[in-house]
């Protein structure tokens, strides 16, 4: 199952597209073996300030046909890692061939993008910046496909 981050916004060079970088290709390495990944990114910016509306239609272009939909939300729900990995697991085994993975921009994903999902996740109850988000998503990646291979990186 291939995986895809879409995100809203562009990063640039610096530590927090390092630990992306990181994360994503050991995410590719553990899950192969897992049919996980690869996983590559989509930035989308809307230069015109068409809010919303204007990310969710750049988000949607980003999203594969037939893809699960998970995004981050500010009212999903909070998930233990091994949640999480249980979650991926389940879209993999019933025959998904891709996962998109959403972060909306400053003023969150539009509520018609929202009601697509097939999970809304958040990292807990705190706003974190998007740069963040995006770090601490690839990081579950690589957990969730370190929990199902049974590799010690996470311990409980």
């Amino acid at each position: 199952m291939r995986v895809q981050l879409c995100v809203v916004g562009r990063l640039r060079t610096g530590p927090e597209r390092a630990l992306i970088d990181d994360y994503l290709d050991r995410f590719g390495k553990t899950g192969r073996a897992l049919g996980l990944g690869p996983a590559t990114e989509h930035e989308v910016e809307d230069r015109k300030g068409g809010g919303m509306a204007a990310d969710a239609a750049l988000l949607s272009r980003a999203v594969p046909a037939g893809a699960a939909l998970v995004i981050l939300d500010e009212r999903g729900e909070e998930l233990t890692s091994p949640d999480f990995a249980a979650r991926i697991a389940r879209f993999r085994d019933s025959g998904r061939q891709d996962l998109a993975l959403l972060i909306g921009g400053a003023d969150g994903l539009d509520p018609a993008l929202r009601a697509r999902a097939d999970l809304a996740i958040r990292f807990g109850r705190m706003v974190w910046p998007h740069m963040l988000a995006r770090v601490m998503l690839a990081e579950q990646l690589y957990r969730a496909a370190t929990i199902l291979a049974g590799s010690p990186y996470h311990r409980v």
